[in-house]
């Protein structure tokens, strides 16, 4: 009997030091360090944001392996952690390049078992890139390109694909709606960058896990998270944030805060920004200048000289920006996560648009987008407990209360046009994973959305103050709704392979019925229903000598929208776009191929090759409408036009990173960016970004983080423009022979973060030393001249 309970005890106690939790810490400042990836040659897990894992899976007299970007890999026998009360020690790292964790499959994961190229944005980073807006925060990246119709704008380009054919989501939510647009579309800022933990870009088609539009990539952004309480004391956390920027005289203020118990936290963040006119560079082409603006006076529209044409005149704005979360705790296994999230702004002045000439003349008085206002609900669960079907799971519900409108006026003109749309929009998300194997792990999945849209039009005399209903942009009453299914297998086929393979399918369907009040439609019904079948295979290979290679062949897909079979708007001057009842989705096959070395954290080295091919590319061209090549929109003969399935695309390019450590302080990284692409008819495809690339030398201390940065941008001659480009030669610099088009620039930025305190930490940056004047390709409006920036940014516990 002594020897059987004996024996009980002893298994009894293995088996409550194999469910041992090990808590990782930096080893400066003890604070925990969420995302330590920890393996064996047999399991896997990561770190929360208590810095805390379960070692349950793990077995005594085996090496353990700690992975984090911003940590010094560290190998450790299991016997040596316990005789260390299970607290292990990371040391930081000045050298980050192995991302851990990435939600490819909506799933934190090891970034080296997932074939996509994906580049992580992590806490740290956006913190020391102090960025004015989340577009600018993602052009520090440097593997998205930033255009900018107007300072309150930013359209990230991504392969050569942009606005509806890269995918914004939030917090779990998709972002992109049924009017999401072809052209460059700026919702990115309403995103706050401060309110951010972390964001991820997927360059190349993420169709398999969300659905239509994800053809170029996924950005997917991470809002902050309450925290709960694990000391038996209230989680108290206050930051204060402020950021002036000399160029545009931004003013910024951020408060956000948690509030954690055990089992209830509540965290929030509120951000107010506010821009003044934005000031160009002193050197560069003189066509960016501002030399001439209108004003109104007494009631009269006067075209006046600009006293400083490199301020650009009419294009400041501000805009507020607000997160609250609660989030329970109802079991161990149980969590629960409310989110809201509001986003407005003042009117945005469209300054590509109050740029444009008509023969000597300004062509327009006024042209702004009304207050761009977000409200989105969203809900969530997640359960950890093992069951049949899954090992985690998580259903997502949100609510997105959408606004925007169009407003303008043309010169001398009496007539005011306005133009409303207002979208209700319902998702469901339910996303799962199980380990069906020690080998291998099933993800699966199913979302449904709904869109209704209100879009409504009326013009106003400015001088009677008298209104008359207009045509609106969209079918007014228009219902757009999304049905899908995935799954995708990961399988390490050894130590080194992994492979991943997957399948989605999609349905879409919008309801729609046009009004004859304003045009003789040839029909009056724009009912869709379309279905697609996608997938990918994609494997990786992780050496033990420190080569990773990645190669992955997917299919995408974007179903046409409301905004592209339903819209009628004025495309570019004399050139109006009307509905399409007989489109159809677009269809993208990419083949990736990435290759990467660490040698010895010394020099880590990445290149990435892509290839697409993008069938029935939907491209806006000449048109009849009812037998009829021009129509008369708004008082003027345009030209039709129409978004058809004309067209195939070919698009290619590469990637080049490379890090040095020089010493323990210093360190350099460079990054080049090429892409080109063509339709079928050897002409340039729009959103084909140019060569870009950066230079940056970093120096950080225990107080200091310090880098000097180049910014290049390459020269797109006129032949090499796209067509619909080269009809805006107002936004380019002209060539020798009087043809627009984007000269190659190079800016010079400084920038410095000091940690005064643990609590306190100061920011001066200089961007533009060298005052160059320049503006990014496609874009209307130049990039900031010499930009001073201060800030500080203060954390209470």
């Amino acid at each position: 009997m002594f020897r059987l309970l004996s024996s009980f005890l002893l298994v009894l106690i293995a088996n409550l030091s194999f469910s041992q939790q090990i808590k990782v810490v930096d080893k400066e400042s003890n604070k925990p360090i969420e995302n330590v990836y920890i393996f064996d040659n047999y399991n896997s897990i990561l770190t929360n944001e208590l810095g805390i894992a379960d070692l349950s899976e793990f077995k005594e007299k085996r090496l353990l392996h700690f992975q984090h970007p911003s940590y010094q890999n560290l190998e450790k026998d299991f016997n040596d952690i316990k005789l260390q009360n299970f607290i292990v020690k990371l040391h930081s790292n000045i050298f980050p390049i192995q991302e851990v964790v990435v939600s490819a499959n909506k799933w934190e994961q090891n970034i080296k078992e997932v074939p996509l190229k994906v580049h992580k944005i992590d806490k740290a980073e956006i913190s020391n890139t102090n960025s004015q807006t989340t577009a600018d925060l993602l052009k520090s990246c440097n593997q998205v390109y930033i255009q900018k119709s107007q300072l309150g704008g930013g359209s990230p380009m991504i392969r050569g694909f942009a606005a509806n054919r890269v995918l914004l989501v939030l917090d779990g939510v998709r972002l992109n709606n049924a009017i999401y647009r072809s052209g460059n579309l700026q919702n990115v800022i309403s995103i706050d960058a401060n309110s951010l933990e972390s964001a991820e870009v997927i360059l190349g088609p993420g169709s398999i896990i969300y659905g239509s539009d994800a053809i170029g990539g996924v950005m997917d952004f991470h809002t902050i998270k309450p925290l709960y309480s694990t000391s038996g004391k209230t989680n108290t956390k206050l930051r204060y944030k402020n950021r002036y920027s000399s160029a545009n005289n931004e003013v910024m203020n951020h408060v956000s805060y948690n509030i954690g118990k055990e089992r209830l936290s509540y965290a929030g963040s509120v951000t107010y920004s506010d821009f003044d006119d934005q000031k160009m560079g002193s050197h560069g082409p003189d066509e960016y200048l501002r030399n001439e603006y209108v004003i109104i006076d007494n009631g009269t529209d006067k075209i006046i000289t600009n006293s400083e044409p490199k301020s650009q005149k009419q294009s400041g704005y501000n805009q507020f920006n607000l997160v609250q979360k609660i989030r329970y705790k109802a079991s161990e296994n149980t969590d629960l996560l409310y989110g809201f999230h509001y986003t407005t702004s003042s009117d945005i002045p469209r300054y590509d648009r109050l740029i444009q000439y008509k023969g000597d003349n300004l062509k327009y008085a006024e042209w702004y987008y009304g207050p761009q206002t977000l409200q989105m609900h969203n809900f969530q669960i997640t359960l950890k407990k093992a069951k049949l079907l899954y090992d985690s799971f998580r259903l997502t519900t949100a609510f997105q209360n959408y606004k925007e409108s169009r407003h303008d006026r043309k010169f001398s003109s009496a007539i005011k046009r306005n133009r409303s749309e207002k979208l209700k929009i319902y998702i469901i998300n339910a996303d799962a994973e199980k380990k069906l194997t020690k080998s291998t792990h099933l993800f699966w999945g199913a979302e449904m959305t709904h869109n209704r849209l209100r879009s409504t039009g009326h013009s106003t005399n400015i001088e009677t103050n008298t209104f008359e209903e207009i045509a609106s942009r969209y079918p007014d009453k228009s219902k757009y709704s999304t049905l899908a299914f995935y799954s995708n297998i990961k399988h390490k086929l050894n130590s080194n392979w992994t492979l991943n393979t997957g399948i989605r399918y999609s349905h879409i369907w919008i309801s729609s019925e046009l009004d004859n009040t304003y045009y003789n439609f040839p029909f009056t019904n724009l009912d869709l229903s379309t279905g697609s079948l996608n997938g990918g295979l994609g494997v990786t290979y992780n050496s033990d000598s420190g080569w990773d290679l990645k190669f992955n062949a997917s299919s995408g897909f974007r179903a046409p929208n409301i905004d592209d079979i339903g819209k009628i708007f004025d495309s570019e001057p004399g050139k109006v776009v009307v509905p399409n009842k007989d489109l159809k989705p677009e269809y993208i096959y990419n083949l990736d191929f990435n290759v990467s070395k660490n040698f010895n954290q010394k020099f880590f080295i990445d290149i990435n090759a892509f290839y697409s091919f993008l069938d029935d590319a939907m491209i806006r061209s000449d048109y009849s409408f009812d037998g009829h090549h021009t129509i008369i929109y708004d008082d003027t003969e345009s030209e039709v036009q129409a978004i058809v399935n004309a067209d195939n695309a070919k698009v290619w390019g590469v990637n080049f990173q490379c890090i040095a450590k020089i010493n323990q302080n210093f360190s350099a990284t460079a990054n080049m960016n090429y892409n080109n692409g063509e339709y079928k008819d050897g002409s340039p495809v729009r959103h084909i970004a140019p060569m870009f690339g950066s230079f940056k030398l970093d120096y950080k201390s225990n107080k200091l983080s310090s880098n000097i940065a180049l910014e290049y941008n390459a020269k797109i001659a006129y032949n090499d423009l796209a067509e619909v480009e080269k009809d805006k030669a107002y936004l380019y610099a002209q060539d020798k022979n009087g043809n627009p088009y984007s000269p190659e620039w190079l800016i010079v930025s400084w920038n410095n973060n000091y940690k005064l305190t643990n609590s306190i930490n100061l920011n001066f940056s200089i961007e533009n030393i060298f005052n160059k004047r320049y503006r990014p390709y496609s874009s209307g409006i130049a990039g900031v001249g010499r930009n001073f920036i201060m800030g500080v940014d203060i954390n209470l516990k």
